[in-house]
Protein backbone atom coordinates (compact mmCIF):
# COMPACT_ATOMS: atom_id res chain seq x y z
CA UNK A 1 0.00 0.00 0.00
CA UNK A 2 0.99 3.59 -0.54
CA UNK A 3 1.40 5.69 2.59
CA UNK A 4 1.96 9.44 2.74
CA UNK A 5 3.51 10.93 5.88
CA UNK A 6 3.08 14.67 6.36
CA UNK A 7 5.10 16.41 9.07
CA UNK A 8 8.68 15.56 9.96
CA UNK A 9 9.31 17.29 13.24
CA UNK A 10 11.17 15.45 16.00
CA UNK A 11 8.37 12.95 16.61
CA UNK A 12 7.40 12.59 12.97
CA UNK A 13 10.94 11.60 11.99
CA UNK A 14 10.94 8.84 14.60
CA UNK A 15 7.54 7.50 13.58
CA UNK A 16 8.17 7.44 9.86
CA UNK A 17 11.48 5.65 10.43
CA UNK A 18 9.53 2.70 11.88
CA UNK A 19 7.18 2.65 8.89
CA UNK A 20 10.04 2.66 6.40
CA UNK A 21 11.96 -0.02 8.30
CA UNK A 22 8.88 -2.27 8.38
CA UNK A 23 8.80 -2.39 4.59
CA UNK A 24 5.07 -3.00 4.23
CA UNK A 25 4.34 0.39 2.67
CA UNK A 26 5.58 2.50 -0.20
CA UNK A 27 6.28 5.68 1.75
CA UNK A 28 6.21 9.26 0.49
CA UNK A 29 7.08 12.06 2.89
CA UNK A 30 6.51 15.79 2.91
CA UNK A 31 7.56 18.57 5.23
CA UNK A 32 7.46 22.34 4.93
CA UNK A 33 11.24 22.39 5.37
CA UNK A 34 12.47 19.59 3.07
CA UNK A 35 15.88 19.20 4.76
CA UNK A 36 14.18 17.43 7.66
CA UNK A 37 13.28 14.62 5.26
CA UNK A 38 16.91 13.68 4.62
CA UNK A 39 17.00 10.65 6.93
CA UNK A 40 13.67 9.31 5.67
CA UNK A 41 14.78 9.64 2.05
CA UNK A 42 18.10 7.97 2.82
CA UNK A 43 16.17 5.09 4.39
CA UNK A 44 14.04 4.61 1.26
CA UNK A 45 11.15 7.07 1.31
CA UNK A 46 10.21 9.28 -1.62
CA UNK A 47 10.22 13.04 -1.04
CA UNK A 48 7.26 15.02 -2.38
CA UNK A 49 7.59 18.68 -3.26
CA UNK A 50 4.11 19.47 -1.96
CA UNK A 51 1.58 17.92 0.38
CA UNK A 52 -0.69 17.39 -2.62
CA UNK A 53 2.00 15.40 -4.39
CA UNK A 54 2.46 13.23 -1.31
CA UNK A 55 -1.23 12.52 -0.82
CA UNK A 56 -2.00 11.72 -4.46
CA UNK A 57 -3.01 8.04 -4.79
CA UNK A 58 -2.09 7.25 -1.15
CA UNK A 59 -4.11 4.56 0.63
CA UNK A 60 -3.14 5.94 4.04
CA UNK A 61 -2.20 9.51 4.96
CA UNK A 62 -0.52 10.04 8.34
CA UNK A 63 -0.28 13.61 9.60
CA UNK A 64 2.07 14.52 12.45
CA UNK A 65 1.90 18.32 12.49
CA UNK A 66 2.52 21.02 15.10
CA UNK A 67 -1.07 21.67 16.10
CA UNK A 68 -4.61 22.62 15.06
CA UNK A 69 -3.54 25.57 12.88
CA UNK A 70 -1.22 23.32 10.88
CA UNK A 71 -3.96 20.72 10.42
CA UNK A 72 -6.27 23.45 9.19
CA UNK A 73 -3.75 24.86 6.73
CA UNK A 74 -2.29 21.61 5.40
CA UNK A 75 -5.36 19.37 5.33
CA UNK A 76 -8.71 21.08 5.82
CA UNK A 77 -7.82 24.04 3.62
CA UNK A 78 -5.27 22.19 1.52
CA UNK A 79 -7.46 20.96 -1.36
CA UNK A 80 -5.48 17.70 -1.40
CA UNK A 81 -6.14 15.04 -4.06
CA UNK A 82 -7.36 12.26 -1.78
CA UNK A 83 -7.77 8.76 -3.15
CA UNK A 84 -11.32 7.41 -2.74
CA UNK A 85 -11.84 5.77 0.66
CA UNK A 86 -8.34 6.65 1.86
CA UNK A 87 -7.59 6.59 5.58
CA UNK A 88 -6.52 9.82 7.24
CA UNK A 89 -4.67 8.99 10.45
CA UNK A 90 -3.89 12.13 12.43
CA UNK A 91 -1.21 11.90 15.12
CA UNK A 92 -1.19 15.67 15.76
CA UNK A 93 -2.16 16.80 19.25
CA UNK A 94 -5.39 18.77 18.89
CA UNK A 95 -8.38 19.48 21.09
CA UNK A 96 -11.57 17.42 20.94
CA UNK A 97 -13.33 20.20 19.02
CA UNK A 98 -10.82 19.98 16.18
CA UNK A 99 -10.80 16.17 16.22
CA UNK A 100 -14.58 16.22 15.83
CA UNK A 101 -14.33 18.77 13.03
CA UNK A 102 -11.78 16.60 11.24
CA UNK A 103 -13.97 13.52 11.59
CA UNK A 104 -16.95 15.36 10.09
CA UNK A 105 -14.79 16.84 7.33
CA UNK A 106 -13.45 13.41 6.38
CA UNK A 107 -16.87 11.75 6.47
CA UNK A 108 -18.30 14.40 4.13
CA UNK A 109 -15.63 13.43 1.59
CA UNK A 110 -15.96 9.68 1.90
CA UNK A 111 -12.67 9.33 3.78
CA UNK A 112 -11.99 7.27 6.88
CA UNK A 113 -10.62 9.26 9.81
CA UNK A 114 -8.84 8.10 12.96
CA UNK A 115 -7.25 10.33 15.57
CA UNK A 116 -4.22 8.48 16.93
CA UNK A 117 -2.04 10.68 19.17
CA UNK A 118 0.97 9.14 20.87
CA UNK A 119 1.95 9.19 24.54
CA UNK A 120 5.65 9.55 25.26
CA UNK A 121 8.76 11.33 24.09
CA UNK A 122 11.57 10.62 21.65
CA UNK A 123 13.24 7.83 23.61
CA UNK A 124 10.13 5.61 23.72
CA UNK A 125 9.37 6.60 20.13
CA UNK A 126 12.75 5.35 18.94
CA UNK A 127 12.34 2.17 20.96
CA UNK A 128 8.82 1.49 19.65
CA UNK A 129 7.36 1.80 23.15
CA UNK A 130 4.91 4.69 22.84
CA UNK A 131 1.42 4.70 24.19
CA UNK A 132 -1.20 5.28 21.51
CA UNK A 133 -4.81 6.45 21.74
CA UNK A 134 -6.87 5.39 18.73
CA UNK A 135 -10.21 7.11 18.26
CA UNK A 136 -12.71 6.82 15.44
CA UNK A 137 -16.27 5.73 14.75
CA UNK A 138 -15.36 3.11 12.13
CA UNK A 139 -13.98 -0.13 13.58
CA UNK A 140 -12.34 -1.13 10.30
CA UNK A 141 -10.57 2.23 10.08
CA UNK A 142 -9.39 1.88 13.69
CA UNK A 143 -7.99 -1.54 12.84
CA UNK A 144 -6.04 -0.10 9.90
CA UNK A 145 -4.71 2.70 12.06
CA UNK A 146 -3.81 0.26 14.81
CA UNK A 147 -1.75 -1.76 12.33
CA UNK A 148 0.30 1.33 11.47
CA UNK A 149 0.54 2.41 15.11
CA UNK A 150 1.78 -1.02 16.11
CA UNK A 151 5.08 -0.11 14.47
CA UNK A 152 5.81 2.38 17.28
CA UNK A 153 3.45 1.29 20.07
CA UNK A 154 3.88 -0.64 23.28
CA UNK A 155 1.01 -3.12 22.78
CA UNK A 156 0.10 -2.84 26.47
CA UNK A 157 -0.32 0.93 26.13
CA UNK A 158 -2.83 1.12 23.28
CA UNK A 159 -6.36 2.31 24.05
CA UNK A 160 -9.19 2.46 21.52
CA UNK A 161 -12.16 4.82 21.58
CA UNK A 162 -15.23 4.87 19.37
CA UNK A 163 -15.01 8.65 19.04
CA UNK A 164 -12.05 10.69 17.83
CA UNK A 165 -12.83 13.41 20.36
CA UNK A 166 -12.18 11.00 23.23
CA UNK A 167 -8.70 10.20 21.96
CA UNK A 168 -7.95 13.92 21.67
CA UNK A 169 -9.14 14.56 25.21
CA UNK A 170 -7.17 11.61 26.54
CA UNK A 171 -3.95 12.98 25.07
CA UNK A 172 -4.54 16.36 26.72
CA UNK A 173 -5.19 14.68 30.08
CA UNK A 174 -1.85 12.88 29.86
CA UNK A 175 0.02 16.03 28.89
CA UNK A 176 -1.67 17.89 31.76
CA UNK A 177 0.24 15.55 34.04
CA UNK A 178 3.52 16.48 32.37
CA UNK A 179 2.99 20.22 32.75
CA UNK A 180 1.66 20.21 36.30
CA UNK A 181 4.08 17.48 37.35
CA UNK A 182 7.06 19.49 36.15
CA UNK A 183 5.75 22.61 37.89
CA UNK A 184 5.35 20.55 41.06
CA UNK A 185 8.91 19.25 40.78
CA UNK A 186 10.23 22.78 40.32
CA UNK A 187 8.40 24.06 43.37
CA UNK A 188 9.35 21.06 45.52
CA UNK A 189 12.98 21.62 44.54
CA UNK A 190 12.77 25.31 45.46
CA UNK A 191 11.13 24.42 48.77
CA UNK A 192 13.86 21.93 49.62
CA UNK A 193 16.68 24.33 48.78
CA UNK A 194 14.99 27.20 50.63
CA UNK A 195 14.74 24.98 53.71
CA UNK A 196 18.42 24.09 53.70
CA UNK A 197 18.70 20.96 51.57
CA UNK A 198 21.45 20.72 49.01
CA UNK A 199 20.10 20.77 45.43
CA UNK A 200 20.82 17.08 44.85
CA UNK A 201 19.16 16.20 48.17
CA UNK A 202 16.02 18.10 47.15
CA UNK A 203 15.82 16.21 43.86
CA UNK A 204 16.56 12.88 45.54
CA UNK A 205 13.66 13.40 47.92
CA UNK A 206 11.22 14.11 45.09
CA UNK A 207 12.56 11.03 43.33
CA UNK A 208 11.83 8.66 46.19
CA UNK A 209 9.83 5.67 44.98
CA UNK A 210 6.09 5.82 45.54
CA UNK A 211 6.03 9.57 46.08
CA UNK A 212 3.77 11.65 43.83
CA UNK A 213 6.69 13.40 42.09
CA UNK A 214 8.90 10.35 41.62
CA UNK A 215 8.11 9.79 37.94
CA UNK A 216 8.72 13.34 36.77
CA UNK A 217 11.83 13.57 38.99
CA UNK A 218 13.20 10.46 37.31
CA UNK A 219 12.54 12.01 33.92
CA UNK A 220 13.69 15.58 34.52
CA UNK A 221 15.53 15.76 37.84
CA UNK A 222 18.98 15.75 36.26
CA UNK A 223 18.06 18.55 33.87
CA UNK A 224 16.78 20.54 36.83
CA UNK A 225 20.09 20.08 38.66
CA UNK A 226 22.34 20.90 35.72
CA UNK A 227 20.25 23.55 34.00
CA UNK A 228 20.94 21.78 30.70
CA UNK A 229 17.73 21.61 28.68
CA UNK A 230 19.24 21.06 25.23
CA UNK A 231 18.31 17.37 24.99
CA UNK A 232 14.83 18.05 23.71
CA UNK A 233 12.50 15.09 24.15
CA UNK A 234 9.35 17.23 24.07
CA UNK A 235 9.77 20.92 23.41
CA UNK A 236 8.64 23.89 25.47
CA UNK A 237 6.77 25.21 22.43
CA UNK A 238 4.82 21.99 21.98
CA UNK A 239 3.82 21.64 25.61
CA UNK A 240 2.83 25.32 25.81
CA UNK A 241 0.61 24.82 22.76
CA UNK A 242 -1.00 21.78 24.37
CA UNK A 243 -1.52 23.60 27.67
CA UNK A 244 -3.36 26.38 25.88
CA UNK A 245 -5.64 23.77 24.32
CA UNK A 246 -6.37 22.38 27.79
CA UNK A 247 -7.14 25.80 29.22
CA UNK A 248 -9.59 26.32 26.38
CA UNK A 249 -11.63 23.41 27.73
CA UNK A 250 -11.72 23.90 31.49
CA UNK A 251 -10.74 26.19 34.36
CA UNK A 252 -7.47 24.68 35.59
CA UNK A 253 -5.73 26.96 38.10
CA UNK A 254 -2.61 24.84 38.63
CA UNK A 255 -2.13 24.62 34.89
CA UNK A 256 -2.17 28.40 34.58
CA UNK A 257 0.91 28.53 36.81
CA UNK A 258 2.62 25.92 34.65
CA UNK A 259 1.80 27.92 31.54
CA UNK A 260 3.39 31.01 33.07
CA UNK A 261 6.60 29.00 33.56
CA UNK A 262 6.46 27.71 30.00
CA UNK A 263 5.89 31.19 28.61
CA UNK A 264 8.80 32.52 30.64
CA UNK A 265 11.01 29.88 29.03
CA UNK A 266 9.74 30.90 25.60
CA UNK A 267 10.54 34.52 26.39
CA UNK A 268 14.09 33.45 27.29
CA UNK A 269 14.42 31.91 23.84
CA UNK A 270 14.06 28.32 25.06
CA UNK A 271 11.00 27.37 23.04
CA UNK A 272 12.79 24.59 21.18
CA UNK A 273 14.55 23.34 24.32
CA UNK A 274 13.08 20.50 26.33
CA UNK A 275 10.03 21.54 28.35
CA UNK A 276 12.06 21.10 31.55
CA UNK A 277 13.41 24.57 30.64
CA UNK A 278 10.32 25.88 32.40
CA UNK A 279 12.48 25.54 35.54
CA UNK A 280 14.27 28.72 34.52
Amino acid sequence: MKLAFLGLGRMGRELVAHIIADGSYEVTVWNRTPDKAADAVAAGAFLADTAADAVYDADIVVTCLFGPDSVQAVVLDGDLPWAPHALWMDVTTVGPDVAGQCADWAASRGLAYVHAPVLGSLGPAKAGQLGVLIGGSDAAARARARAVSSLWADPDRVIEYEDATQAATGKLVVNYGLAVGMQGLIEAYRLGVAGGLAPDQAVTLTGLAKTPLSVIAGMKGQALLTGDYANTQFSTNLLAKDVRLMLGLADLPALKVALASLEAAQTRGQGEDDFSAMAG
